[in-house]
């Protein structure tokens, strides 16, 4: 190529979401290997961080549903396109990829999608709407999983033009390590959610409040723990925001004072040194009922030498070795659940240094940000050359 490559990624809101972090880390990776970057977005808290020197931010409502505002979309995309000399779309939502798609044929661009997660589908009209992550030269899938779900509902429209291939997420190696973290910040956790560790498992859930995420499951799988093995003592945090589901949060404090579990449950709603909470952590529990696409948290926790506990569905299948850096248990099944936890009480302390080090080397060996955008990277120049 005589010239740099340059790539617009487009996505609707730049949060703390694990699409979110992808897109901002490969964003800043290709100005690093010598592209132009470019971001179209409707804000979000990861622009504030954005290094404006090495990647250009453009507002533009990509969030937006709305039909009208997603073909004024497309055309204000493909001037972006033409006055900046674009040479792919990257496309990492639904929404923005209809107005990335038309862009891409007004200007004749390549176009990108990410596949990030299964994107349910209830009628043929929503099916339809998905359809669009798949209408793209170069698809890439997070997992596996969503590979295997991409080729069994959208078989219809792969073709020989286009390229289907698994990029695995990844994540900062170098940010999720256990040494990084200063103790003076575990401290200042300890105070501020006055978290009593002594002579108990502290048991860690990050994830949005939303029944999917099974937080219910977990919270009957330790009440029926504390009433059948009371002498295995245990703190649980639940962590994150209900994100407006306000009656779902009620739900599952009345749940917590059914199972008489408030002095051994404790709901926080963000925490910024997500790594500090890792490290104090003894266990981190994903109890998923529905699959998660990758299953960012027990990556991020086994990159921080911590125990894992998740559902035996979706891209935590692919993440975790189990009974080698964590444990997987049934999905939906609380039996299943309540004797994993259990049985977490009798490791020796070697067990679970030994299986701590084995899900860093399995993440930092796989799971990386840097082979993630150096994959993504290298696609790019095949899909231009």
């Amino acid at each position: 190529m005589a010239s740099k490559l340059k790539v617009l990624q487009v996505i609707p809101k730049l949060g703390y979401g694990g699409a979110e972090i992808g897109c901002y880390d490969l964003a800043h990776y290709l100005y690093e290997n010598d592209c132009d970057s470019f971001i179209i977005t409707s804000g979000g808290d990861l622009v504030k961080y954005i290094n404006k020197k090495k990647v250009k931010y453009i507002w533009l409502p990509v969030q937006s549903k709305n039909p009208i505002l997603i073909f004024l979309n497309s055309i204000i995309i493909s001037i972006i396109v033409l006055l900046f000399r674009i040479d792919i779309i990257h496309a990492r939502s639904r929404a923005p990829a209809w107005s990335c798609l038309l862009a891409s044929k007004i200007t004749r661009r390549k176009f990108v999608t990410t596949f990030h997660g299964t994107y349910n589908f209830s009628n043929n009209f929503k099916k339809f709407y998905n359809s669009v992550m798949v209408r793209s030269d170069l698809i890439i899938a997070g997992s596996n999983f969503i590979f295997s779900h991409i080729s069994q509902n959208y078989s219809h429209l792969l073709n020989s033009k286009k390229k289907l291939l698994v990029i695995f997420r990844g994540i900062n190696v170098d940010y999720y390590n256990p040494d990084t973290v200063k103790e003076s910040d575990e401290k200042k956790l300890i105070e501020k959610w006055k978290i009593d560790k002594n002579n108990k498992m502290l048991i860690l859930m990050p994830g949005r409040l939303t029944a999917w995420k099974g937080q219910e499951l977990l919270i009957e799988s330790l009440g029926n723990l504390k009433d059948k093995e009371p002498n295995k003592k245990f703190l649980a945090i639940i962590l994150g925001s209900d994100q407006g589901r306000s009656l779902y949060k009620k739900k599952l404090i009345r749940m917590v004072e059914q199972y008489r579990l408030s002095n051994d449950i404790l709901f926080i709603d963000n925490i910024k040194n997500m790594h500090a909470i890792y490290k104090l952590a003894d266990v981190v529990v994903s109890s998923s009922i529905e699959p998660e696409a990758f299953g960012r948290v027990v990556v991020e926790a086994q990159s921080m030498k911590t125990l894992v506990v998740a559902s035996d569905i979706g891209g935590s299948k692919e993440t975790i070795i189990n009974d080698k850096t964590g444990f997987l248990f049934k999905s939906g099944d609380v039996k299943s659940l309540t004797q994993t936890i259990s049985s977490i009480f009798n490791l020796s302390p070697e067990t679970v240094r030994s299986m701590g080090e084995e899900g860093r080397k399995n993440i930092v060996k796989k799971f990386n940000v840097e082979k993630m955008c150096f994959s993504t990277y290298s696609e790019y120049k095949k899909l231009i050359n």
